[in-house]
Parts: structure tokens; C-alpha cells; sequence
């Protein structure tokens, strides 16, 4: 279960990645991240209303809502990263938020076997080749590195928190939607202060309304992909369910390739082929 549910987080945050790297090509990123967390939030807001999640209010939340500070931290610094760049040494160090939850993990007395040890040390090297690392060409800027390192420490610390936050599935419900709700607040903040400054909210002609369909998928798989790795943390040790999630790069390499033909390179190929070896060796393990 544990393999199963950290998988299907990696595609929900490998396909919002690609979704929302496509929406900040048009529209500012600040205001993907608060469109999109608000329709997230609306939609858990209901299904909390629905199922009495409210009962399920309690100490626990807390750590819902620091996750919700983390993530669009976390996000913002990773768009501006990936606009400084080179993409090529951005993705790839960001996939040092696996190391937060690891840590966690192992602090915890989790201690994974040698063939999922071995595993884990596969699928990471499989995830950083496969954001096509770049290793020679002009050098890269200290803010872009300092930016991509607080991304991935913002992205692990929510890996870590998200799996604290609930015991069972109605507390899940409340729990995510107070993370959301927290989110569009910290972010709302941000652009309020981004307008006081100056700085673009919409594009030059306007809100993208036909846009809405895609924030919505951004915003809900981002918030579904939250919801199974705290399953995945809950029901396993928390070192596989951490690395096994942190393939969400390998399948947005794979989404452009395969809605944007964009070709692979050869280290990114054999970077989803080393990821591949490393999820099987995991499972089994």
C-alpha cells in the first residue's frame, strides 16, 4: 500500500508540476499558486462540510498549517529558481527535499533493509539525471542555488508535516484543507504585497479566465497528491514513501515528452530507466 499510494503521489505532483510550468508561462507565478490553492480549498471546504470532518479539529492541525506556510514558500522559490536558472542544475538540486523526510524517518528509528537502502540510492540518482543535470556551461548564479535549496527544504519540510497531520481520513479532509486555507492566505499576502510594489498579477490582457480548468487541475492534484502521501506515510515507513513521491520529476520530464514532444537527452533516458530500477527495488524490498 505504501508503494502504491507514494507512486500515485509522484504522478499527481509530476503532472501539477507540468501543468503549472505551463500556466506560468502566461500568467504570473504568484497568482497560479493562489488561483490554484483557492479552488483546491473551495473544493475541500465542501467535502469537509459533507463528511463532519469538523469533528476532527484537534492539536494535529498545526501541523497542516505549517505545512501550508512551507508550500508556497517552497513554490515561489522554485519558480523564481527555474527563472534565474539553468533548469538543468535547478530540478535536479531540488530533489534534496527527499532528504528532509528521510531524515525524519531515520530519526524515528526507521532503519530500511539493504535492498531498500540500495533502492532509495538508486531512485534519487534516477530522479537527478533525469532532470537532465547540466555539468559543463556558464556558471550558475549563488541566488538561484540559495532559492532552489530553500524549495527543496520548504518541499521536505511539507513531505514531513503533511504526514503528521491527520489519523484517519475524515481528520485527512480537515487537514488538508486547513494546510490550503493557510496556503492562500500566506500566498494572498504575498501578492498584495507583490501589487503594492508594482509587480504584475494578471498578464497585460487580463485574467486568463479559460485558464480556470487547468488551475483547478493544478491546484487539485497538487492538494490529492498531499492527501496520498500522508496514506502512504501512515502506512509505511516513511523513508520508502518519501523517496518512491519524489519521482514527480521523472513523470514531468515524461509529460513533455510526451504532450510537448520535447525530446529526452540521453542522461535524462537513463535517469528514468535508473528511477524505474530503484521503485522495483523499493517495492520488493
Amino acid at each position: 500500500m505504501t508503494a502504491l499510494f507514494a507512486l500515485i503521489t509522484s504522478l499527481l505532483w509530476g503532472l501539477a508540476d507540468f501543468g503549472g510550468g505551463l500556466l506560468t508561462r502566461r500568467t504570473p507565478a504568484l497568482t497560479v499558486v493562489v488561483v490554484s490553492q483557492a479552488i483546491a480549498a473551495l473544493v475541500l471546504g465542501v467535502i469537509v462540510a459533507a463528511t463532519g470532518g469538523w469533528s476532527e479539529a484537534g492539536p494535529r492541525l498545526w501541523f497542516a498549517c505549517a505545512a501550508g506556510v512551507a508550500g508556497p514558500v517552497a513554490l515561489l522559490s522554485f519558480y523564481k529558481a527555474l527563472a534565474l536558472g539553468p533548469m538543468g542544475v535547478v530540478s535536479p538540486l531540488a530533489t534534496l527535499s527527499v532528504a528532509v523526510p528521510v531524515g525524519v524517518g531515520l530519526v524515528l528509528g526507521e532503519r530500511p533493509g539493504l535492498l531498500q537502502a540500495a533502492g532509495g540510492a538508486v531512485a534519487v540518482t534516477g530522479v537527478v539525471l533525469a532532470g537532465g543535470p547540466q555539468l559543463r556551461g556558464a556558471a550558475v548564479q549563488r541566488r538561484a542555488i540559495m532559492l532552489t535549496l530553500v524549495a527543496a527544504l520548504g518541499f521536505g519540510t511539507v513531505f514531513a508535516l503533511i504526514s503528521e497531520a491527520s489519523t484517519n481520513v475524515t481528520g485527512l479532509f480537515l487537514a488538508l484543507f486547513a494546510q490550503r486555507v493557510t496556503s492562500v492566505a500566506v500566498g494572498g499576502a504575498a501578492l498584495a504585497a507583490s501589487v503594492r510594489r508594482g509587480g504584475a498579477v494578471v498578464p497585460e490582457g487580463g485574467f486568463p479566465w479559460a485558464s480556470l480548468p487547468a488551475l483547478a487541475f493544478v491546484g487539485l492534484a497538487d492538494v490529492a497528491a498531499n492527501g496520498t502521501y500522508a496514506i502512504a506515510a501512515q502506512h509505511g515507513p516513511v523513508t520508502v514513501a518519501a523517496v518512491l513521491a519524489s519521482l514527480y520529476p521523472v513523470v514531468t520530464a515524461l509529460a513533455a515528452r510526451g504532450f510537448l514532444s520535447e525530446r529526452l537527452r540521453a542522461i535524462q533516458a537513463a535517469g528514468a530507466g535508473l528511477a524505474l530500477l530503484g521503485t522495483l527495488l523499493l517495492a520488493t524490498g
